[in-house]
C-alpha cells in the first residue's frame, strides 16, 4: 500500500537540511531503485522551485510499504530526523487515484 511521510521543518532548518541530505537522498534513491517510491520533495518556504536562502518548511514523500508500521519505522531513521530538521512527522495511508 502507499503511504504519504509529511513533514514540517523546524524554523530556519536550511543549514540542517543541507548538512543531512546526502544521506537522506541515499535512502530515496534506495526506495526508488526497490521501484516503491512514487514521488518526494521538500516545500519551498516561498512560491519558487529555488527558495534560496528561504529554505523549506517541510517535505512530502509518497511510497509503497507493507504496512503503515513498516512506513513509520521508515520514517523514524530518516536522516533529517537525527540531524533535528524537522520538527514533525505524520505518515498515513494515501490512495492514488491520479493519474492512472
Amino acid at each position: 500500500m502507499l503511504y504519504a511521510i509529511i513533514s514540517e521543518d523546524v524554523a530556519n532548518s536550511l543549514e540542517l537540511r543541507m548538512a543531512a541530505r546526502p544521506a537522506h537522498i541515499k535512502r530515496l534513491q534506495d526506495l526508488q531503485d526497490a521501484g516503491r517510491l512514487v514521488l518526494a520533495g521538500p516545500h519551498p518556504a516561498i512560491d519558487s522551485d529555488n527558495p534560496g536562502a528561504a529554505g523549506f518548511t517541510g517535505s512530502l514523500i509518497v511510497a509503497e510499504f507493507e504496512s503503515l508500521q513498516d512506513a513509520q519505522h521508515w520514517a523514524d531513521k530518516d536522516p533529517y530526523i537525527e540531524a533535528k530538521v524537522y520538527a514533525k512527522v505524520t505518515v498515513k495511508p494515501f490512495k492514488k487515484v491520479f493519474p492512472q
